[in-house]
């Protein structure tokens, strides 16, 4: 067993934390501005959506130092062990004066109201620090997760083209102080378990992946913490009162991502921004999808492992690795057991859980030659939204004729789930525009969708329909490319 720490260390800008007593659930936001006093990073939405609290933490990942743009409101404090946490009141310019995103901000007019400006100079400072030369197309990815109401986003955006103008990522205080601050964490690493303890409640950082599976069995009613953006919901809207919280945020041992020459294995603990540097090149009809994943911020936090285990039926990855085929690890101490992905969801908010277990990693096959790819996503914004319907193919065509369909549906029922019948009809079939009308018919066999508030059931299953045909015009092509070559 590993030695037990009881206390929780960082670096907040250039001064050491060591905090030995704080709520597991206090969160990172809370004590910038009410002990801190820390009041640039701001409070708009406290779940993750508008980017006023955006701030960088910086993490150790494959032996290197970088920094990423979190939401601060539903980042907890015990997650942060071992990080170096930058606020807006850390930057500087290299004279003293504003820093380069800011003097870049305030020459071009990207600030009115001000409320929402410390939020995006964070967004655009970890921007520019890893691209100083930035595409539009870019700049507005980064963008996606901060709101602004004032400035229609264009002086923002001319703004953030314009900020190596006025200085070079290599003279700013991060990058001329990286070694030290890499050796600052590398020297916060002493390999203990974290165990905090406050007013009965208790947050635990497990030493690793072995000392993570004991925990999980000696707390089966632990709340597992990966990316908490969902669990920071709970606290933050729900005003859930959380009691045991285990974080696995830090756990090495399950950011891994293995090819094979059959498979990709994603270790549960891979951020999406991470998954999609690792696949994106197995799987490039995954790009664009990808983007619509929420914002910069929670890509950055979120994990695979925690949107498969929370079992929510509108969940982004579900359908798309259901039609991938992939199988989930689960892990109970040292035994593991591998089911089909699709098999997990039981019910609505129930999964095939055994008590102590717990999502170890994804298993994903790497697709054949025939292989036909393609998800959808729809909802009212465009970007940084929850599905109202999320659908995924994966065709396998043989000689004009389809010998393999798997097509998942998110919001169409109580969890992520195929399309059976439809799937049957489409098997034998020549790919064709009727072929997927037909099995497009038969989704009521499949689905009885629910009206809420981001759909109709009517509008779920109209638009489940239109997406078989959006489909094939989107691949017929291929298929013809394909022929021609």
């Amino acid at each position: 067993m590993p030695s037990i720490r009881k206390d929780i260390r960082f670096w907040l800008n250039d001064e050491l934390i060591i905090l030995d007593h704080c709520s597991p659930t206090e969160t990172l936001l809370d004590y910038l501005r009410l002990e801190r006093r820390l009041t640039g990073t701001k409070e708009g939405c406290a779940e993750g959506d508008c980017g006023a609290c955006t701030t960088l933490v910086g993490r150790l990942f494959q032996g290197t130092l970088i920094y990423e743009s979190v939401n601060a409101c539903i980042r907890f404090l015990p997650s942060l062990d071992g990080c170096h946490v930058v606020t807006i009141e850390g930057l500087r310019g290299t004279d003293g004066g504003l820093h380069p995103v800011q003097q870049a901000m305030v020459d071009h007019h990207g600030s009115q109201c001000g409320f929402c400006t410390p939020g995006i100079v964070m967004s655009l400072y970890g921007l520019w620090m890893t691209d100083p030369e930035p595409t539009r197309d870019r700049i507005e990815e980064v963008l996606q997760g901060n709101l602004c109401r004032c400035t229609g986003y264009a002086p923002i955006i001319r703004a953030a083209v314009a900020i190596s103008d006025y200085g070079s990522p290599a003279s700013d205080w991060l990058e001329q102080e990286r070694k030290r601050n890499f050796k600052r964490l590398i020297d916060l690493k002493d390999g203990a378990r974290v165990v905090l303890e406050s007013d009965g409640r208790r947050a635990i950082l497990p030493a690793n992946l072995d000392d993570f599976s004991h925990v999980r069995l000696d707390e089966p009613d632990a709340i597992i913490v990966a990316g908490a953006t969902d669990v920071g919901l709970w606290v933050t809207k729900q005003m859930r009162d959380l009691q045991t919280l285990i974080f696995i945020g830090h756990l090495e041992d399950m950011k891994t991502v293995i090819c094979s020459q059959t498979h990709i294995t994603i270790g549960a603990g891979v951020t999406y921004s991470e998954a999609q540097q690792a696949i994106s090149g197995y799987f490039p009809h995954l790009d664009a999808f990808w983007r619509r994943i929420a914002g910069q911020q929670i890509r950055n936090m979120g994990t695979i492992g925690g949107n498969i285990a929370n079992g929510s039926p509108i969940g982004d990855m579900p359908p798309v690795l259901i039609a991938l085929g992939a199988d989930l690890v689960l892990r109970k101490s040292w035994e593991q057991r591998t089911i089909r992905l699709e098999d997990f969801f039981l019910d609505y908010g129930k999964q095939d859980r055994w008590e102590g277990d717990f999502v170890e990693a994804i298993r994903i096959p790497i697709p054949g030659p025939g292989s036909l790819h393609g998800v959808y996503k729809i909802s009212k914004r465009r970007d940084e939204d929850i599905s109202s319907v999320c659908v995924a193919f994966h065709l396998v065509v043989s000689g004009g004729k389809i010998a393999k369909a798997r097509i998942a549906f998110g919001g169409m029922a109580a969890t992520p789930k195929r399309a059976s019948e439809a799937e049957a009809a489409l098997k034998g079939q020549a790919f064709s525009l009727a072929a997927l009308q037909a099995a497009a018919d038969l989704l009521p066999l499949d689905f009885q969708p629910i009206s809420d508030m981001r759909a109709s059931a009517d509008y779920r299953m109209r638009v489940a329909k239109n997406l078989f045909e959006q489909f094939w015009h989107d691949k017929r092509g291929v298929l013809s490319l394909e022929a021609a070559e």
